[in-house]
C-alpha cells in the first residue's frame, strides 16, 4: 500500500468516526446548532462593524442585541397572530366544510363521473375536525407535556439559556476557531479544503441568508395582500406559503390554492378570485424578478427534489437536527460533488489512461452570487480586514 493510498483511508476513517460521533450526539446537539446558525447569520455584520474601526467584542455584543430583538419582536408578533388566525379557521370550519359539500365535491363527481358514494363527507368532516383541533392545541399540548415532566422544564429551560450564550460565544471567536481549524487540517489537503469551504461559504450564504430573507418578505406580502383583498385568514395564508417558499412553486401553489378556496368560501364571487390571482402574480414577479436576484444572488444548484429529498432525509437520519441542517448541508454537498465529479473527469477511470492533472486545479462552480452581498471573506492571518 503506496503512502498516498495509506493517507486517503486514515482521512476515511476520521471523517467516518466524525460522522458517527455527530450521529450519536445528535439528541443534544440541537442547541449547539441553533446557536451556530446564529453565529453564522451575523458573522458579516460584526466583520463589517469591525472594518469600521469597532472592537470584535463590541461589534459581537451590537449585533447579538439586535439578533435577539429581532427573535423576540418576531416571538411576541406571530404567537398571538397565529393564534389567532387558528381560531378564525376553526370558526369558519363549518363553512368551509358546508361549500366543500355542496360545492365542490358534486362538481369532482359530475366532472370525473364518480359514484356519489365515493366521498364520505360525514367521515372528511371528523378528519378535519380532528386535525384542526390537534393543530390549535399543539401549543397547549406541549407546554402541558413540558410542564409535566421535571426534567423536560430542566432541559427546556437549559436550551433556552443555553443557545444565546452558545451563539455570543460562537460569534465572538468566530474567526479565531476558524483560523485554528485551519491550522490543524493536514498540509498536503489544506489548500483544496480552504478553497471548498470558501465556495460553501458562498452558497450557505447565498441559499442560507438570503433565502431566509426571501421567505420573511414573501410571506409578510402575501399576508398583507391577501388581508387587504379582505381574506379573514389571509395572514395565516400567507405566512404558510412564505415558509414552503424555499422549494420553488411550493408555496405559491400551496398558497394560491388555499386562498382560492377561501375567497370562494367566504365570498363566492368571481372578483376576490381574480384579486386572489393578481396578489399571487405580483408576489411571483417580486420573487423571480426582485427578490431572488437581489437577496439569494442567482442560481445556487440546489434542485427542488433535492431539497424535498435533503429534508426527508435529515429528518430520517437526525430527527428534528436534521430537518434544521438539511439545507445547508445540501448546499455544501452541492460544492463537494461538483468537486468529486470534476477530479473524475480527469482521472483514468474517465479518461481510460494516465492522466497529468493538478490536484488543486480550481474548481468551476456554477453559483452566482451579488458581489456586495456575498464577497469571500479571507481567513484570518491571511491579509484580510
Amino acid at each position: 500500500m503506496t503512502h498516498d493510498t495509506s493517507r486517503r483511508w486514515q482521512l476515511l476513517a476520521i471523517s467516518a468516526v466524525i460522522i458517527f460521533v455527530i450521529w450519536l450526539l445528535a439528541p443534544v446537539l440541537m442547541p449547539f446548532a441553533l446557536a451556530a446558525m446564529l453565529a453564522y447569520l451575523g458573522d458579516p455584520l460584526a466583520d463589517r462593524l469591525q472594518r469600521l474601526g469597532m472592537g470584535r467584542t463590541w461589534a459581537v455584543s451590537i449585533v447579538f442585541t439586535v439578533l435577539s430583538l429581532v427573535v423576540i419582536g418576531v416571538l411576541l408578533l406571530l404567537i398571538p397572530l397565529i393564534q389567532h388566525q387558528f381560531e378564525n379557521l376553526s370558526e369558519n370550519l363549518p363553512r368551509y366544510v358546508d361549500w366543500v359539500r355542496g360545492t365542490a365535491l358534486p362538481w369532482i363527481q359530475t366532472r370525473l363521473r364518480l359514484d356519489p358514494n365515493v366521498f364520505d363527507t360525514d367521515r372528511l368532516l371528523a378528519t378535519v375536525r380532528e386535525h384542526i383541533g390537534s393543530v390549535g392545541s399543539i401549543a397547549a399540548k406541549t407546554v402541558a407535556k413540558v410542564t409535566q415532566s421535571g426534567m423536560g422544564i430542566v432541559t427546556w429551560l437549559t436550551n433556552a439559556v443555553l443557545v444565546p450564550v452558545v451563539a455570543f460565544y460562537l460569534l465572538r471567536d468566530w474567526d479565531t476557531m476558524i483560523a485554528h481549524i485551519q491550522r490543524m487540517l493536514p498540509r498536503s489537503i489544506e489548500p483544496t479544503v480552504v478553497r471548498l469551504s470558501r465556495e460553501s461559504d458562498q452558497v450557505l450564504g447565498a441559499f442560507v441568508r438570503g433565502q431566509l430573507l426571501v421567505m420573511l418578505a414573501l410571506g409578510v406580502f402575501y399576508g398583507l395582500g391577501l388581508t387587504l383583498v379582505g381574506i379573514s385568514i389571509g395572514p395565516l395564508i400567507g405566512m404558510v406559503a412564505g415558509l414552503l417558499s424555499f422549494v420553488p412553486y411550493l408555496g405559491f401553489m400551496i398558497g394560491f390554492v388555499a386562498a382560492l378556496i377561501a375567497a370562494l368560501v367566504q365570498y363566492g364571487d368571481w372578483l376576490h378570485v381574480i384579486l386572489v390571482a393578481v396578489v399571487f402574480t405580483v408576489g411571483q414577479l417580486l420573487e423571480g424578478y426582485v427578490l431572488v436576484p437581489r437577496l439569494v444572488g442567482g442560481k445556487i444548484g440546489l434542485h427542488p427534489v433535492a431539497v424535498i429529498f435533503a429534508v426527508l432525509a435529515g429528518g430520517h437520519l437526525f430527527g428534528f437536527l436534521g430537518v434544521l441542517l438539511a439545507l445547508p448541508a445540501a448546499s455544501v454537498v452541492v460544492v463537494l460533488m461538483r468537486y468529486v465529479f470534476t477530479r473524475y473527469r480527469e482521472s483514468e477511470l474517465y479518461t481510460g489512461g494516465p492522466v497529468s492533472s493538478d490536484a488543486d486545479a480550481p474548481v468551476e462552480i456554477d453559483v452566482e452570487v451579488s458581489v456586495e452581498a456575498r464577497s469571500p471573506r479571507p481567513l484570518p492571518g491571511e491579509g484580510g480586514p
